[in-house]
This record gives C-alpha cells, structure tokens and sequence, in this order.
C-alpha cells in the first residue's frame, strides 16, 4: 500500500475515535461524581488552589484553571504535576529546581534532569508539547535551568509512555506549560537582591569584555574581525608561518579579552522582572494578552580541587595532575514571553513566544602540578564568553466542531544558538631549578614541548527544530473514546569550533625573556614580526583542530498513532495504544580544506505499544498497571569520533560511530489513594529492561577522554513513595492558628541498575582494531548505569495561612551517589562518581497590602547545610578529587507588586 493511502485510511478511521484524555475529563467527572462528597471533605474555607494549565500533545488533558479537577487522579497515565503555586512554594528562581522536589527526580549538572535514576538521555523535554532544541554542543535534551519559573505556568511529568507522545521515551517527559489567557486584567512588578557565602563581597576574578557585558550582551568588542572571518570563509587551512598567520595571530588576544582582573568585592545578585495580561471581550470570543520579560545576574566564584589519576593509586606524587582553580562564572539571563490567545464557545487558539538569553562570562586561574614535572608549578588562565540563546513560536488550535468530536492541531519553530568567540586559554610554567635564570618566575613558553600552547577558540551552535501535529478524535460509545493522531519533527544541528594555537619555536632564551609578559603585551601585532628585527622568536599559528572543525547533524521524525480507551467494568478500565515512528540521524563531518564526509546514517522504525490498566478499589483508592515499549537515540555529538574538549566540565569528549539505538521494556504498578482535597498518597514500584543501552567510559593512559559505547543489556527497578498531608490548626486555638494549617510533602525514590556483562558479549567501538571489543574491557558485570543514585528524597515542612498568602517552607533534598563517568574495566581505573548528599532550604513568603496593591515579599536560604559539590575517584590508597569545590549558602530578598 502507498504512503498517501495509508495516510488517508489512518485520518478516515478518525471518524470512530476520540481523544483518550479527552474522555478521561469527561469518563472521569462521571465516574467521579458519587466519591465527589468524598472529596470535598476538607473545610471549604481553606484556599483551594485552581488545576494547573497543562498543555500537551496527542489531544491530552488541557486544563486551564478549571477547579477541583486533580490531574494526577483521572489521567490515565502515572504523572506528577507542579502548578503555579507549587512551583512558587519551592521559591527556586529556574524550573530545574522546582522539578527536583518532584519524586523521583534529581537535577545534575547545568539544569539536567534525571528521572528514576535514568541520565538525560533517557528524558523528553516538552514546551507546550512542542519539541525543542539544546544550545549544548554535547547535547539534544535542552538544559532546564534556562527557564524561569516566571514563565511557566506548570510543569508535568508523566513516567508511564502512552503513545500520544514521541517514543524516546526512557525515564518519562517533562512537559512545560507557559502561562495562558488571564481571566483578568493584572500587571506585576518584582525584584530581588540575593548575596553567596563563598562568592558576594569576597575575591572573584573577572576580565574587560566589554562595557555592555552586564547586560548579556556584547556591545561589538567580541566580533570576529574582517580578516578572520574571511579565512573561516576560505575553507582552507592555515600556513603556520605565513603572512595571513602573523595577521591574524596579532590581532587575537588584546587587553580587553585576555587580562584577567581581581574583584575583591564581587557584586551580589540581583534580579527584576514585569508580567502583565488582559482579557478583552470581543462580542462572543475572548481575546487573551499576557507578556513577560525578566532579568537576572548572579556570580559564583568556585575554589576547586581538579586531580587526575593515573594508573591505580591516589598517591599524591603519582597524580598525573593536582591542580586547584578558581573559576567565576558571571551568568546574565534575559527573557521574554509574548502569548496571544482567542476562545470562544469549546473552541480555543493560543499562539506562545518564548525569548531566553543566557550568557556566562567566565575567568578562570588555576596553580598545580603534573606527574611528568613534579618540581614545577603549571599556573593556567582562562577568559570565555558563552552566549545562550533559544527562540520559540507555537501555535496550538482546539476546535469542538461536535459534542462527541474535536480537532487539534499544533505547530512550532524552536531555534537554539550558542555563541563562543575568544575562548583564550594560556599556561605559564615555573620551573623552580636554580640552573633556569627565569626558574623563580612564571614564564609563558607558548607550545614549546613543554609546556601547553596558548589557544584561542571561536565555536557556534545553531539548531533549528519544525515541528507538526494533529489529533482528530470522536467518542463514539459511552465511556469509550480514543484518538489517532500524526506527528512531525525535524531537527537540524550546525556546529562549528575553530581553535588556534600559538606555538614558539625559536631561541628559548629570547622566548623566555618575552614569556614573562603580560599575555596582551607578548602576543601583540609587533611580536609576530620580531624576526624582521633579527629575533628568533618563531612563532606559529596552527589550527590543529581543522579536520574536525565542523559538522552538521539532522533527525527527521514521522509518526502515526492510535489509542482506545474505555471501561470493561465500572471499576477497570484501560489505555491502549499503539505508535509507529520512522526516524533518520544523520552526520556529516565538514572538514577544513577537505570534502564533507558522512559520519553516521542511523534509519529505523519501530511499533511502539503501550497499556495502562486502572482498577479503582473505591471512590477514593485505585491501582494501575502499566506496560510498555520505548526507545533511546544517541546524542549528535555522540557519534563522531573526533575529540571535543568541553569547558564546562574540564573534559575531553570523543564519540562513538557505531552506536546504536536502545530499546526499553517498561513494567510500572502504582497504588493510590486520595483521602482529602489536595491531599494524597501513593506507593509505586517498576522495571526497566534496557537493551543496548549507551554507557560513558574513560579511555587513555593519562589525559582521559570520556567515549561511549552500547553495554549489552541493563536492568533497572525500584519503588516509590509520595505522601501530602495537611494538619489544620484551628483546634490549638487563638487566632493565629485559626486560618493556619500545617503542610507535610515528602517522596523517596529507591533505584536500583546493574549493566549485564557476560564474557562472550561484545561490543563496536570505532578505532579500537576491527571495531569489535569484548565487552567486559569496558564494562563491569553489575556495575550501575551512569547517573544513577540508588535514593532520592524530598521533604516539605510548612506552615500555611488558608485565607492569605503566608508561607513558611523548610525543604530537604537528598540523592545518594552516581557514577558520572565509566572507569575503563580492563585498566583498574575506578569510576568517577558525584556525591550531591543533603540540602536543606528554607522559603519565607508573606502577602500584604500597601496602598491597596498586593504585595509579596519573599526570603530565601539556600544549601543552609553548605554541602559541597564533590566529583571523584575511590582507590584502595584514597580518594582523587576530579572536581570538588565548596557551594556558598545564599541568601536572597525579593518582593512583587501587582497592580
């Protein structure tokens, strides 16, 4: 059969199904109307919170403030929803650490969310249902910290697949939700100053930049000169000691972007933001206006331990480096919300535009020792400008031509860029021998054999992501719906990095006299014509990175789905689907001087099936049974085999071609019980099975390099608990205690992975011999897959008025250990884990009036324990700190006033 019948037979079928969350609005307030009574218990004097906005793929549950509808109750699927005010309790300023107090959730790195344990390869991240694209050049999931919860509405996580959303599906998709259509006309002003233990009033380094850099932006200083960009536009590969190489190597380090500068009291934080909305009324339709935009800049300053290991000791003299750096990170964020939304009757469009500016000005000195020059002492500099930026526009169309039938449509366009000019890294060496005239002082040798070249970096990251969808649903019997739907996606990924480096080879005594410059001043345009003056300084300007200068990566996605839904009994009923995906990723390596070649090609196509079973024991209690299989893709990055260093993380990254994909098999049961309003809890337990799943390792003998590779099979199990609890307090009497209820929240997450590894399995890893290993050199029978902490927990505390805003929250967060990168089996190099422990935080929030306006004021305490960031390494003789560094306590002072 065709294509174009196929797709005409799949949308005639349409006109016998509904949407399946379509019907569990409706199946459910049927169902529920006789355990209504049930519900309601609780004193309708307390504040009861309106359902949150929830919009999602697939003709799924859109709430817009409707009350008493608990979401996590008729869904069909197991999810977790974070509203409004949920959100605004945690007091976390980004939605990556409001997600975190989700069960079991954890938020590693830069805004990375886990879930159940499983890395963020294996979560799906959604913007009003809408895909999006990562500005991270190791990356496709986006990084969660970009956005504010200022512009988020609520967040969703479902952790069973349904078939009404993509298939790479592992741990679960979080789905975020902008804020829509106000009911009423409202302007909210706000603003705030926040202050950091080991940072604010205290030493920070930082560098010129430019003037305007306060604000995120550059005002010009960082742009590549003519000259420059007219060599990256030649396509071709430098001559180290030509004439365009003295140009251009005298025009890339000045005063402005390579002179690092002491702050010996580094600015607080501070942050302002403005949200407003209206509703006009247009004859029988509502037209919807809401706009937000927000700034904020904060500083950390980090004093960090970096050791390497070689071989199998933590002997200090043995380290292949002991280094400690102090890096500030000066981070600038800028957004904006622009929405536009019409209803009229069951009928709503709602049009999203979303605006995130991130940047990060980053210093960075460090002092230490390598094993191969134990007597010297190696001080290294850095000074980046990493600009993020994501562009998104969604348009999402309900329509309810009939009572047993709806329509809906969406489509987006995200684009992601991230902007990197004049990443400069130089190196200084003190070689501390008598006989060396210049042993006393740092000298900056340039490449020289032994010491590092000075480099300098230009790199750009620009993803665009079209997306498309329409569901078209019919309840065509009582109590059964179900729906089919069609998806589109493609994305489409440029990445570039030039990297210079400054090589000296002339006389060492004339280079070592002009080594104890200033980093400006030895690089400067006169330099690079010393030998005009007979002075052999010999300087050389290379490109060493030109074969793997540039890629582009593209992942076209077509989906069909169809999903039915309805009761058995008047106690069971079901969710079934089915999903087909064909999917295509592809590379194709660009490199410098040399024809383009096509690194990976990875064409596959899959059923998907999913079944939730839900079998209510009472009006208040029920059970569901989940099964289902997904997928995971590798990472753009993951599957070129040229190195890639990665400043964020102070490592060297180098993929894989022969990766493939995996594939999950996921079992879940949960119990639940809904004994008063807002007030519940659950008890859940599940299974993965992961075939093939893509696991990190460390490769080489003293500069380690993090690949990748399939490790055979993974299991992976555990269970759940979440309980919320209100205490009233009226009964202790007095009026403070009168409208006051006391809040218990807390979930724990227990996980459990083991790698399976037997001596007869294999695995590809391109450039180690015939490109087929044994898999137990590179991975360990039992071994946990990386990123995964066995507990998770979280607790809220609270107290709480119920006709006002006062709130007083204490918040736990504890995650045990998890590996963050493979030892490689065969060489006795243990793995690399993170220990992020125990936080404890607290968040003050008061309303009030003054002048007839509403005003919040809010107090914050942050890591009030002052838990340290720890990345290391255990060996029979100790402990290899790979990245360890103290985290400030923060404190912060906000206050909003809505007009």
């Amino acid at each position: 059969m065709t294509k174009p019948r196929l797709v005409s037979l799949l949308l005639l079928s349409t006109a016998m199904l509904t949407p399946a969350m379509a019907s569990a609005q409706e199946s459910a307030t049927t169902s529920n109307d006789a355990n209504s009574a049930s519900n309601d218990q609780a004193d309708t004097s307390t504040q009861e919170e309106d359902a949150p906005d929830v919009s999602l793929p697939g003709g799924a549950i859109i709430v817009t403030g409707q009350r008493d509808r608990n979401i996590q109750r008729i869904a069909p699927q197991v999810i977790s929803v974070l509203s409004t005010q949920e959100i605004a309790r945690t007091g976390e300023g980004d939605i990556a650490g409001a997600l975190g107090r989700v069960t079991g959730l954890s938020v590693v790195g830069n805004g990375y969310v886990y879930v159940r344990g499983l890395g963020d390869r294996y979560s799906l991240a959604l913007l009003n249902g809408s895909p999006l694209p990562s500005p991270e050049p190791l990356k496709r999931v986006v990084p969660l910290d970009l956005f504010p919860t200022s512009i988020v509405a609520s967040s969703l996580v479902q952790k069973s697949y349904s078939v009404n959303f993509p298939g790479e599906f592992g741990g679960g998709v979080i789905n975020l939700t902008t804020k829509a259509i106000p009911t009423e006309t409202f302007l909210t002003v706000s603003g705030g100053l926040g202050w950091d233990t080991e940072t604010t009033n205290k030493l920070s380094y930082s560098y010129y930049g430019s003037k305007t850099d306060w604000t995120g932006w550059d005002n010009g200083n960082r742009s590549i000169p003519k000259s420059l960009q007219s060599y990256f536009n030649s396509n071709t590969v430098i001559d180290p000691t030509g004439d365009l190489a003295q140009q251009l190597g005298g025009i890339l380090v000045n005063g402005r972007n390579a002179v690092i500068q002491k702050d010996t009291k580094t600015q607080p934080n501070f942050s302002g933001g403005i949200t407003g909305g209206t509703a006009i009324e247009l004859g029988d339709a509502t037209l919807g206006v809401i706009a937000a935009a927000s700034y904020s800049n904060t500083t950390q300053t980090k004093d960090i331990i970096r050791q390497r290991a070689q071989g199998t000791t933590a002997e200090p003299s043995q380290l292949f480096e002991n280094f400690n750096a102090v890096n500030t990170d000066n981070r600038i964020v800028g957004n904006g919300l622009f929405g536009l939304g019409l209803e009229w009757g069951e009928n709503k469009i709602r049009w999203t535009n979303v605006y995130i500016h991130d940047t990060v000005k980053h210093t960075s000195l460090s002092l230490g020792k390598r094993e191969n020059n134990i007597q010297a002492d190696y001080m290294n500099q850095t000074t980046a400008w990493y600009e993020r930026q994501l562009i998104d526009t969604q348009f999402v169309g309900e329509f309810k031509p009939a009572d047993d039938t709806s329509i809906d449509v969406r489509a987006g366009y995200a684009n992601s860029k991230r902007l990197a000019p004049f990443e400069i890294e130089a190196e200084y060496l003190r070689t501390n021998v008598d006989s060396d005239n210049y042993g006393q002082y740092f000298v900056n040798r340039l490449g020289n054999g032994n010491q590092d070249p000075t480099t300098i970096t230009f790199s750009r990251l620009n993803e665009d992501v079209w997306s498309a969808g329409v569901d078209l649903s019919h309840t065509f019997s009582p109590g059964w719906t179900g729906s089919v739907g069609y998806a589109y996606q493609i994305n489409s990924r440029t990445n570039t990095r030039r990297s210079f480096a400054i090589y000296a080879n002339g006389d060492q005594t004339q280079i070592s006299n002009f080594g104890l410059l200033r980093l400006d001043v030895l690089l400067q345009p006169g330099t690079w014509y010393l030998q005009d003056f007979g002075v052999n300084y010999g300087l050389e300007l290379r490109e060493p990175e030109a074969s793997t200068a540039q890629f582009d990566s593209r992942l076209l996605n077509h989906a069909f789905y169809g999903k039915l839904e309805g009761a058995l009994t008047d106690q069971l009923s079901f969710d079934l689907g089915v999903r087909w995906e064909y999917a295509k990723e592809s590379t194709i390596l660009r490199p410098i001087g040399a024809d383009p070649s096509k690194a990976t090609d990875l064409k596959n196509e899959y059923f998907l099936p999913a079944l939730t079973l839900t079998y209510e024991i009472n009006p208040s209690m029920q059970v569901r049974l989940n099964g289902s299989k997904t997928i995971a893709r590798p990472q753009f990055r993951e599957l070129l085999y040229q190195p890639y260093f990665d400043p964020d993380t102070n490592r060297t990254y180098q993929g894989n071609p022969f990766l493939e994909d995996s594939k999950l098999t996921n079992i879940e049961g949960r119990y639940e019980w809904y004994f008063d309003r807002d007030q519940r809890m659950s008890v859940g337990a599940f299974y993965k099975k992961i075939d093939k799943p893509i696991e990190s390792f460390l490769t080489g003998s003293e500069t380690f390099i993090t690949s990748y590779a399939n490790a055979p099979t993974a299991d992976l199990y555990g269970a759940e608990l979440e309980l919320q609890k209100y205490f009233y307090l009226d009964s202790l009497g007095g009026k403070f205690f009168e409208t006051r209820r006391l809040m218990l929240m807390g979930n724990y997450t227990y996980t459990k992975s083991k790698l399976k590894v037997s001596d007869s399995d294999v695995v590809r890893i391109y450039g180690a011999g015939t490109g087929t290993s044994l898999a137990t050199d590179y991975f360990v029978d039992g071994a946990p897959l990386t990123g995964q902490s066995e507990h998770i927990a979280n607790l809220q505390i609270g107290l709480e008025d119920t006709d006002s805003l006062s709130q007083q929250t204490i918040l736990f967060n504890y995650a045990s250990k998890r590996a963050v990168s493979r030892g490689l089996a065969n060489s006795g190099q243990p793995d690399i884990f993170e220990y992020p422990g125990l936080t404890i935080d607290v968040v003050l929030r008061q309303g009030f009036m003054v002048g007839g306006k509403e005003v919040e004021l809010k107090l914050e305490g942050r890591n009030l324990t002052g838990r340290k960031h720890e990345e290391y390494q255990s060996f029979v003789d100790g402990r290899v700190d790979y990245n360890t560094y103290k985290v400030g306590r923060t404190f912060s002072a906000s206050a909003s006033f809505k007009f």
